[in-house]
């Protein structure tokens, strides 16, 4: 065969195998685990799991068998809280009941809380929400207690459709308290307040869904571009963590942009 024929069948055959695997890549959830040390984790708290799910989007690509085992696979790893970050759907109330269905599934001894997204139809994701045992966590904020001692989990509305009353988290936090608050947004990271939130937890941009071999991606649904698109940021005294999510919008295609289970592991800093 001609040297020139060979390499480009071979950049074809290169090329098919990468098409082939953007749709393979949605259904490889990886479970990333996260160790988050601190002085301010009370002992009771020590080595608790919290599982951070987000942007399931329920829809024509993800069907409720897949829900079922994302369930199921959050389930097994035996989590102590799940939080959820928002955009269940992907805009369509009718996909709000079947992904519910396999939500309310979830099993945490200290609760399961969620915050909405950007494609969450508001009216009834937050009729669905109690409904399926779930705890709606927008705007509020709570305690979480173990034998006396407590951390704080919070949550802001959508930073493009809702508002953000971060106050209703850390108004009665104390500087020695730990707290959590879920964004579905990474660009309110900067809005937060770093003095008393001690973690941030979001998705929204799916990593890129898209990138160049995990180190870039050309689209990211961020108005800081790829500087939130995945993993652990730091900045002051505050960690956030941006999940990749679950599911896709647009087309059912992911690029070494794995969709995560977040696994978070507290221990407390001697």
């Amino acid at each position: 065969m001609n040297p020139y024929k060979k390499i480009i069948l071979i950049i074809a055959l290169i090329g098919a195998f990468l098409l082939v695997y953007m749709f393979i890549e949605p259904y490889w959830i990886e479970t990333k685990e996260v160790v988050i040390e601190s002085d301010q984790i009370p002992p009771q708290f020590h080595g608790m799991r919290i599982v951070f799910i987000s942007d399931i989007h329920s829809g024509p690509f993800f069907d409720k068998a897949r829900g079922d085992n994302l369930v199921r696979q959050v389930n097994d790893l035996n989590p102590d809280l799940i939080l959820l970050g928002g955009d269940y759907v992907s805009g369509d109330s009718q996909y709000i009941a079947p992904v519910f269905e396999s939500l309310s599934k979830l099993k945490a001894p200290y609760g399961v809380y969620a915050v909405l997204g950007n494609s969450d139809p508001q009216y009834w994701t937050l009729k669905t929400i109690p409904e399926s045992g779930l705890t709606y966590i927008g705007n509020k904020g709570k305690w979480i207690e173990i034998d006396g001692a407590r951390i704080r989990i919070g949550g802001v509305g959508d930073y493009n459709n809702g508002n953000q009353i971060l106050n209703a988290t850390i108004g009665p936090v104390k500087s020695e308290d730990f707290v959590i608050l879920i964004s579905h947004n990474p660009d309110y990271f900067p809005e937060v307040d770093k003095s008393k939130v001690d973690v941030v937890l979001s998705g929204h941009v799916h990593g890129g869904q898209v990138t160049l071999f995990g180190f870039w991606a050309p689209v990211v649904y961020s108005r800081y571009g790829n500087k939130y698109r995945t993993g652990i940021i730091k900045e002051e005294n505050t960690t956030m963590i941006v999940s990749n999510g679950i599911g896709t919008v647009i087309l059912p295609v992911r690029f070494f942009a794995r969709p995560e289970i977040i696994v978070i592991e507290l221990k407390r800093k001697i």
